[in-house]
């Protein structure tokens, strides 16, 4: 047991350096003002400005946890009814795009979207006239679901997977047909991994700035895009450290939801 302890203090070492320390610097920033104590950082999140670009991040996260879960629970389901074979190369569907750089993978929405682009040439040769609606919430929502779908999906299907078959078919034996066995069976059953997914795609989709900078093209303002500009232009790191302090509590605050969602969604009360 000695043994392992020791082998275990580069671990606690690294967490000390790389995540206990940059917390204590961000919280130092966060609470004070020319070296004492204010909170003046965080009475500058409750400006209109702020406020309204808190609400977009929020519901950009929103919506696009809500477009993973439409889209990614039928695939899912689909999933993990197909033959071994076929489920191997559907998760290979999902997990290949995620084998490229994220960066890359974002910037290529950019040559498909923008005027004169992939899609712009492609209806031009049956007479479409294209509109980009490149650098606009819906740019950026699109991008989103792109990157953070696989997120939604596997969690869903892993409880999909779980399931006992012999549940479905004594639901079918007592009466019930499929779609009486899906929504009293199956989708009660499968909340513990809609909640994980929901969970998995709201938090890192209101924290990024990567896609709302190369999709929002600057017009799209994402809290996360506010604290990288905080830190690496405008150098005022105590705003920054307020509102990533400020993102971390709803963050924790999802957390503690999914918590409670995966001890209670699998009960079918």
């Amino acid at each position: 047991m000695k043994k392992i302890k020791q082998l275990a203090f580069p671990y606690f070492l690294w967490c000390a350096i790389f995540i206990i320390v940059p917390l204590f610097m961000i919280f130092y920033f966060a609470f004070t003002k020319n070296g004492n104590i204010s909170f003046e950082n965080f009475i500058k999140i409750f400006d209109i400005s702020t406020l309204k670009m808190i609400y977009t991040s929020i519901k950009i996260a929103f919506v696009t946890s809500a477009i993973c879960l439409i889209v990614g629970y039928p695939f899912a389901y689909i999933m993990s009814k197909l033959n071994v074979k076929y489920r191997t190369v559907a998760m290979l569907l999902i997990m290949i795009p995620m084998w490229m750089n994220f960066l890359l993978r974002s910037y290529a929405w950019v040559s498909i979207l923008s005027q004169n682009g992939v899609l712009d040439n492609l209806l031009k040769i049956f007479g479409i006239n294209y509109d980009s609606f490149l650098y606009t919430e819906a740019s950026v929502i699109l991008g989103m679901v792109y990157n953070f779908l696989p997120f939604m999906i596997l969690p869903i299907y892993t409880s999909l997977e779980k399931i006992d078959n012999s549940l479905i078919e004594a639901a079918h034996d007592l009466g019930a047909n499929d779609n009486k066995t899906f929504w009293k069976v199956i989708f009660p059953m499968s909340l513990p991994g809609v909640f994980s997914g929901l969970t998995m795609v709201f938090v890192p989709v209101i924290s990024t700035f990567e896609v709302s900078l190369l999709l929002g093209g600057g017009k799209v303002n994402m809290i996360g895009n506010v604290i990288e500009r905080q830190f690496t232009k405008t150098q005022n790191w105590g705003y920054g450290s307020a509102l990533a302090t400020f993102l971390m509590i709803i963050i924790l605050l999802s957390l503690i939801f999914d918590k409670e969602s995966v001890e209670k969604g699998g009960i079918n009360e």
